[in-house]
This record gives C-alpha cells, sequence and structure tokens, in this order.
C-alpha cells in the first residue's frame, strides 16, 4: 500500500539543491568486517531494519510543481531493493595497508557518480576480498539525514556480544561540542523561528546569569553579548587564505584512512594541557596540515573547516522520517603553529571558544531557513560560507565494545560527509573499540598525493603518544610502580 507524499523539511531541499559535479551531496560509510557474512542474511537485515523503520529508503524526492510550491517525498513504485545493492570481489591478497588501498580505489570509481533522481537516492556495495574479511560500502544522499543519524541507521544493522541490536552512537566521550537540546520551534526553518532560537539561547544564558547574583549578571551577560557579536563577525568576515591545499576542485576524489589508533596514548598527551580527546585529535589534523603544507612549499598557515553538530536528542529513537538536524561551525585549526604542543594548546582553546560561543545555534538558524530560499540564492549564500573553509571534518563516537553484524564482528567503521562549494579536503575522525579511524576525502585535482597528507597524519599521532608517554603524568606512574 503506498503511503501518501510527505513534505520535506528545508534543511532536507538544501542539500538535495546543493548537488553539483565537483562536490556531490553524498555521505560515504564503510563498515569494516573481520570475514565475509552471509549476503543474504546482510540483504534482510537491510530489509527489517532500514527498509521498513525508515521509509525514506524507498521513497524519491519530487519537485514542485508550482514556482513557491514544496519539494516532497513519494514511494518509488517500482521499488526493487536489488536496483541498490552492488557486489564486488577484490583480490583478498596483500598486507592491510594494500587491501586498504584496493577498497580505497573501488570506492573513489564511485564517488563521481550522481543518483538517479526517480529512484531513491542511495546505493550498497556488498565487497568481499578486503584481506579477508569484507565490507559494506553506502553512498546515501545528505537529503536523507545528517550524518550521525546515517550513523545510527547503519549501526543499527549490528548487535552486541549478547545479540542485542542498536546503533549505540554518542558525542565522543570527553570531547565533542555539546550537542544542543532545541525546542520544536527551532526545526521549523522560517526567519522568525531562527530569531526566536537566538533570543531563547540568550533568555536562557540571561536566567543562569542572574541566578549567581547581580554582578555576575552584569559582567556575565557583558560576555554573552560580546560572543554573539564576535561570532556574526566571524561568520560574515571569516576567510580561508590561499594555501597549498587550496583551489578549484574537480570531480574525483581520493580517499585515504589510517589504520586504528589507540585512544590511551592520545588521551595522556592531552592531560598534559588539561585537553580532551577531541582537542587531541583536531591539533593532530592541525600537525599533519602544517607538516603538508611545508612539505609543498608553502607557508603553513591557520586553515578552516567546518565541525557539524548535532542538535538531535541521541538518548531518543530517531525519528522514521529521519531528516537534517545539525548545525556548523568553523574551525581555524592551528596549522600555522610549528611545535606539537602549541597546536594542542591552541586547538583546545579554539574548541574552548565554540563551545562557550552561540555560533552553533545561529548557524543552525541559518541551515533551516535558506533551505525556503529559491535554488539559486541557496547557492550562493551557502557558497559565501562554504568558501570560508578548506572541508569538513566530522567526529563520531561508535560502540565501545566490539559489534557484529549477521554473525561477524566489525572491525572498523569510516564515513564522510560531502564538501560543497569550493571545498577541497575533508576529514573524519571515528572511534570504534577503544580505537580511532581517521580518514581524508581530498579533490584530486589539488590534492593529488593525499598518501602524503596521511603518513604526515600519522607522523603526528606517533609524536603526540610520544610526548603524552614522556610527559610528568607517566613517569609518576612508573615511581609507584617501582
Amino acid at each position: 500500500m503506498r503511503r501518501p507524499p510527505r513534505r520535506m523539511g528545508s534543511a532536507d531541499v538544501l542539500w538535495l539543491n546543493m548537488d553539483r559535479p565537483t562536490n556531490l551531496m553524498v555521505i560515504v560509510s564503510v563498515v569494516l568486517l573481520e570475514s565475509v557474512p552471509d549476503w543474504d542474511r546482510v540483504l534482510d537485515l537491510m530489509r527489517t531494519r532500514i527498509l521498513e523503520p525508515y521509509p525514506v529508503f524507498s521513497q524519491r524526492p519530487v519537485r514542485p510543481r508550482r514556482t513557491l510550491g514544496r519539494y516532497h517525498w513519494e514511494d518509488d513504485p517500482d521499488f526493487d531493493l536489488t536496483r541498490h545493492v552492488h557486489r564486488a570481489t577484490l583480490s583478498g591478497k596483500g598486507t592491510a595497508a594494500e587491501a586498504d588501498a584496493e577498497l580505497q580505489a573501488y570506492i573513489e570509481e564511485y564517488l563521481p557518480h550522481p543518483f538517479d533522481r526517480s529512484r531513491p537516492l542511495w546505493e550498497v556495495h556488498l565487497v568481499d576480498g578486503h584481506g579477508s574479511g569484507a565490507a559494506l560500502v553506502f553512498r546515501i544522499h545528505h537529503a536523507l539525514a545528517d550524518g550521525i543519524a546515517l550513523t545510527r541507521v547503519l549501526l543499527g544493522l549490528t548487535e552486541d556480544a549478547a545479540g542485542v541490536p542498536g546503533d549505540l552512537v554518542g558525542p565522543p566521550a570527553e570531547t565533542d561540542l555539546p550537542t544542543m537540546p532545541l525546542g520544536a520551534d527551532a526545526s521549523s526553518g522560517a526567519i522568525g523561528s531562527g530569531v526566536r532560537l537566538v533570543l531563547a539561547s540568550a533568555r536562557s544564558g540571561w536566567d543562569h546569569l542572574r541566578a549567581k547574583g547581580a554582578r555576575a549578571t552584569v559582567t556575565g551577560a557583558a560576555g554573552l553579548t560580546l560572543r554573539t557579536g564576535q561570532v556574526v563577525s566571524d561568520l560574515l568576515l571569516t576567510t580561508n587564505p590561499a594555501s597549498a591545499v587550496g583551489g578549484v576542485p574537480g570531480q574525483r576524489k581520493r580517499l585515504v584512512w589510517t589504520q586504528p589508533l589507540p585512544l590511551p596514548g592520545l588521551k595522556q598527551v592531552g592531560r598534559l594541557v588539561g585537553a580532551t580527546l577531541n582537542d587531541v585529535l583536531m591539533s593532530a589534523v592541525a600537525g599533519a596540515l602544517h607538516a603538508y603544507q611545508d612539505e609543498h612549499g608553502r607557508a603553513p598557515v591557520d586553515l578552516v573547516t567546518m565541525v557539524p553538530v548535532n542538535v538531535r536528542p541521541l538518548d531518543e529513537p530517531l525519528p522514521r522520517e529521519l531528516g537534517n538536524r545539525f548545525a556548523l561551525v568553523f574551525l581555524r585549526f592551528p596549522s600555522r603553529d610549528a611545535t606539537p604542543l602549541g597546536r594542542l594548546a591552541l586547538s583546545k582553546a579554539r574548541m574552548d571558544w565554540l563551545k562557550a560561543s552561540p555560533e552553533a545555534a545561529l548557524t543552525f538558524a541559518l541551515i533551516s531557513t535558506i533551505g525556503r530560499f529559491p535554488a539559486g540564492i541557496e547557492r550562493r549564500v551557502v557558497d559565501f560560507f562554504a568558501d570560508k573553509a578548506i572541508g569538513v571534518t566530522t567526529n563520531v563516537a561508535g560502540p565501545r565494545d566490539v559489534r557484529h553484524l549477521a554473525g561477524v564482528p566489525v572491525t572498523g567503521v569510516l564515513g564522510w560527509v560531502p564538501g560543497s562549494g569550493r571545498h577541497t579536503v575533508g576529514f573524519c575522525i571515528i572511534t570504534y573499540d577503544d580505537a580511532v579511524r581517521i580518514g581524508i576525502m581530498a579533490d584530486e585535482s589539488v590534492l593529488p598525493d593525499p598518501e602524503a597528507l596521511l603518513a604526515a597524519l600519522e607522523d603526528e599521532v606517533a609524536l603526540l603518544v610520544r610526548i603524552g608517554a614522556a610527559g610528568p603524568t607517566s613517569r609518576k606512574r612508573k615511581r609507584r610502580r617501582s
């Protein structure tokens, strides 16, 4: 029985209309498996845990018939799961790094391919021969949902050791920008709701300050006002300087990723300056960008990235309609600084500033609003803000324990959100099973050698771990043991 058409959210319309040949609005996710599962069982899981609970995976977008009409989703009358599933077999040979390179090359071939909009906007590749294991590669259009929601959907295919299914995705432990518990009117998308969102945030700050007394009220209110003014100024005036990773993007993208990196050593170096794990990981990316610029004969400069901030409650089930509920903030990587601890201290300071600022609230209101503009205006507004950054950097915490998919252990999870405008390089950071993997998606015409950037990133992580191991906390522990 066909469902009635469903109106598309304004933020979803925005991402639907932002497709262009140089930057498709497609989220890429990879689930790595220890061995080859029974593929019929995998397909059955997809039917029962993705297609049935989330109707948008069997629906297609429909353009409005009138100029001021609204986009909507409608059931694909000829939906067939097999149209969205591709099967492939790799060689299964070589080292872990060589197996990854073969899988990366396979995924890269599909990255420039846009979806047929007469069908649901997603596909999955069931890939045998990733070493002795396998991989599930998902390509899903951003119009269906944001990256956090899609990560939860895909991890919903998995089970824990006791066989209990669930996504178990949350903000990275002791790390990320806080999620934003926004009210219902925050998702309406009208300019008036955006104003109400900012005013509500300000009122909440005032109420908190009043409880601390008159002096705190005056001092804190002045600080809140200054922060809001600074954020507006930053949003309008931030520029991304010319650099070795800047340029005009082409259609082809490259993918590389690290092997699993243990978390304890990274947390240890963070304790030296009171930094979170997220601060450490961001400083590691900054260090890689510093080294890459220097190696390519350019004076290192601070580079700007866009960081998504989840606004969806993580302790509640995902809504059946999914959709996009996230904000974006600008983070200036301290990629000019030449010292690891200097980069770490600056990463912490800049992340602390973002956590205390209303930038996420302002950009969430903006994203919800511009999805109601005509497509041409949407593009101009998005390009104005997107061109202030080199790309997008995401940080997602997966399950802390090993999960299983169709009875096979999951050995790793990766995922990239797309860039827009003139974005050329993005990073994905995903923690899983007490380890972290960092992936890079780079524009081939601007960064033809992402392996060099990956090597610089791995070197920077190793250096930070050595610094942490040599720090005062480690020496105290050694003395206690002796």
